[in-house]
């Protein structure tokens, strides 16, 4: 039975569609996150190095566990163009059972 406690929520942006779709499709293939979800048209309003910036960017949201997001971190960082990612991590509160049962089963459990 899974513990809604060992899911975890992984937030990252990307500069455009095609790097956060290859992206998205490297971790999921290594199972280090059973699904991710792409959400383009986003607009970032950020400071960078004491200026205001603006930019349009896609929102990934990983879905994986508690015991694989070492790795997982570990590999969006190494495949990601910005010099410091966002990679935001938050627990998953509720989630159906069957739906984190499956979560469970499609990521690796070893790091």
């Amino acid at each position: 039975m899974a513990n809604m406690t060992d899911i975890l929520l992984v937030f990252s942006t990307f500069p455009d569609l095609d790097k956060a779709r290859h992206t998205g499709t490297l971790i999921v293939e290594s199972q280090l996150a059973a699904c991710v979800n792409l959400c383009p048209n986003l607009e970032s309003i950020y400071r960078w190095k004491g200026a205001v910036e603006t930019s349009n960017e896609v929102l990934a949201i990983f879905k994986t566990t508690v015991q694989t997001y070492p790795a997982l971190e570990q590999r969006l960082r190494e495949l990601h163009p910005y010099e410091v990612p966002e990679i935001i991590a938050l627990p998953a509160a509720q989630a159906s059972a069957a739906y984190a049962q499956w979560i469970m089963q499609e990521v690796r459990t070893e790091s």
